[in-house]
C-alpha cells in the first residue's frame, strides 16, 4: 500500500519546531497587548462575494489563486486567502463601530491559504499575524502601525531591514494616476508579460507591481502617483513621514510600490530583509484602506489600515541572519521508580507536579535504573528522583541536579517548593 502524502504547498510542522512557532506567535501576542491591539478570530472560509468585493476581482489573489468550493447548499465558499476581509466584514456584522473606544485596534494569527507555486518561505497554506485599526483616519495610527510592523522585526534582532513607504492618493487622483499609466504604457504594452497586458485597462497601477518586468526601461521612466497628489494628501504623507522619523523608523519613497490589493488608499508600505542571499525580500506589507468598510457594507465613513506578515518568512528571516531563538529544551524534573508500587507511586506524584506547574516526565515501562536515567538525560531533565519502597515510607526522596550531579534528601510534601527554589535559582 503506497503512503500517502502531505499535499504539495503544505509542510508538516514538527515538535522541534513548533516550539520555534511557539514562541513566535507568544511573542507577537505580547507585543500586540503592548500597543493596545486585541485578537479577534474569524472563520477560515467565508463567502467568496467577500473577497470578490473586499480583496478585488482585478487581483492575482482572487483570479488565480482561491481555494473556493460549492458547499452542500450550493453556496460559493473560499479558504480565506488574506485575513483584512473578513475582520472588517466581522467589524460590520458584530457593530464594533458601535463601541465606545474607536478606533478599534485589532490583531489576528491563523492559517491563510492561496493556489500558487511552492517555493521556499511560500506555502498554498501558510500563517499570518496582521494588524487592523478601523474606525478613525490619523497619520499617528498610520506611524504607529508601520511603527508596530518595524519593531516586531527588531524585538527578534533583526537590523537588517529597510521600510519602502508610498502614498497612494485618494480615488480622484488615483483615477487620474491610472489614465496616465494607460497612456504611458500603452504604445509599447506588448513588449510586457500576459498579465501586464491583461492589467493595462483594468488595474494599470499593478502593471508597477510585475516582478517579471520589474527592468524594463518603460517601469524606470513611469509617471510617480506623489507628482498627482493634490495637497491635503500631500500633507497627510508629510504627516505620517514626520511621525516615522520621531519614532525612528528608518525609511525610503518608493514611487512604484503600489501593493497588490484593489482597496489600498493614502498610506502604503512593504517592510522588507537587506540581506541579498534571502531569495523572497518582502516580509510584510500593507497600507490604508478608506473605503473598505463601506464597500463591504458598512457605514459610511468608516476608515481603517493594517498590515500583515507571514511567520514562515519571519522565521526565514531569522534563520538568514544567523538567530537562535531561546527555545527551553529540558525538563524540570525526571522522577526514577523502583519496582511496582514505587512505579504506581511515582504515576501519581508526577501528575501532582504537573498540575501543581512543573514540567514532569517519568517511566512508563519498569525500565532498569540506568535505562531510566538514560531517558532523564534524553529528557535534558535539569532534577532526577530516585523512588522505591523505601523513600515512599520514609516520605522522603533524593533530589539530584542533573547539572553539576548535586543531591539533597527533601521531604515529598516539600518536593515542589524545593523545585521551583532551585529553577528560581
Amino acid at each position: 500500500m503506497s503512503i500517502i502524502n502531505v499535499p504539495r504547498g503544505t509542510q508538516d510542522i514538527l515538535p522541534k519546531e513548533s516550539k520555534k512557532w511557539q514562541y513566535v506567535e507568544e511573542k507577537l501576542r505580547n507585543i500586540s497587548n503592548n500597543f493596545c491591539y486585541d485578537e479577534i478570530r474569524t472563520p477560515i472560509f467565508e463567502s467568496t462575494e467577500l473577497f470578490a468585493r473586499g480583496v478585488g476581482d482585478t487581483t492575482d489573489i482572487v483570479q488565480k489563486e482561491m481555494y473556493t468550493f460549492l458547499d452542500k447548499s450550493d453556496r460559493s465558499i473560499t479558504l480565506r486567502p488574506e485575513g483584512t476581509a473578513g475582520t472588517v466584514r466581522s467589524y460590520i456584522e458584530n457593530k464594533l463601530f458601535a463601541e465606545v473606544i474607536k478606533p478599534q485596534k485589532l490583531f489576528y494569527i491563523g492559517p491563510m491559504f492561496r493556489y500558487e507555486r511552492k517555493q521556499k518561505g511560500r506555502y498554498r497554506q501558510f500563517v499570518q499575524y496582521g494588524v487592523e485599526v478601523i474606525g478613525e483616519e490619523s497619520p499617528k495610527i498610520d506611524a504607529e502601525v508601520i511603527s508596530l510592523g518595524y519593531n516586531i522585526y527588531k524585538s527578534f534582532g533583526i537590523n537588517n531591514i529597510k521600510v519602502s513607504v508610498n502614498s497612494l492618493g485618494n480615488p480622484s487622483e488615483r483615477k487620474a494616476y491610472n489614465e496616465a499609466l494607460v497612456k504611458h504604457f500603452e504604445p509599447r504594452i506588448g513588449e510586457f508579460c500576459k498579465d501586464c497586458n491583461s492589467r493595462l485597462y483594468k488595474n494599470p497601477m499593478r502593471i508597477l507591481d510585475c516582478k517579471v518586468d520589474a527592468n524594463h526601461e518603460l517601469m524606470q521612466s513611469a509617471p510617480r502617483l506623489l507628482d498627482f497628489l493634490g495637497e491635503e494628501s500631500i500633507s497627510y504623507f508629510n504627516e505620517v513621514l514626520k511621525h516615522l522619523d520621531n519614532l525612528g523608523v528608518k525609511y525610503e519613497i518608493d514611487h512604484n510600490l503600489v501593493r497588490g490589493l484593489d482597496y489600498y488608499t493614502h498610506t502604503a508600505f512593504e517592510i522588507m530583509i537587506d540581506n541579498p542571499n534571502v531569495e523572497l525580500k518582502t516580509l510584510c506589507g500593507g497600507g490604508r484602506y478608506n473605503g473598505l468598510v463601506e464597500m463591504l457594507g458598512g457605514p459610511e465613513g468608516e476608515k481603517g489600515i493594517g498590515f500583515a506578515l507571514s511567520i514562515e518568512r519571519l522565521l526565514l528571516a531569522l534563520e538568514s541572519e544567523n538567530i537562535e531563538l531561546p527555545i527551553e529544551e529540558s525538563i524540570d524534573l525526571f522522577v526514577v521508580s523502583m519496582g511496582q508500587s514505587a512505579g504506581d507511586f511515582a504515576v501519581k506524584l508526577t501528575n501532582d507536579l504537573r498540575l501543581a506547574g512543573l514540567k514532569v516526565q517519568n517511566d512508563y515501562f519498569d525500565k532498569k535504573i540506568k535505562a531510566q536515567m538514560k531517558l532523564a538525560d534524553r529528557y535534558k531533565a535539569k532534577y532526577t528522583i530516585i523512588i522505591g519502597d523505601t523513600e515512599i515510607e520514609e516520605g522522603k526522596v533524593t533530589v539530584k541536579n542533573m547539572e553539576n550531579f548535586t543531591q539533597e534528601s527533601v521531604q515529598i510534601n516539600e518536593l515542589k517548593k524545593y523545585i521551583e527554589d532551585k529553577l528560581g535559582e
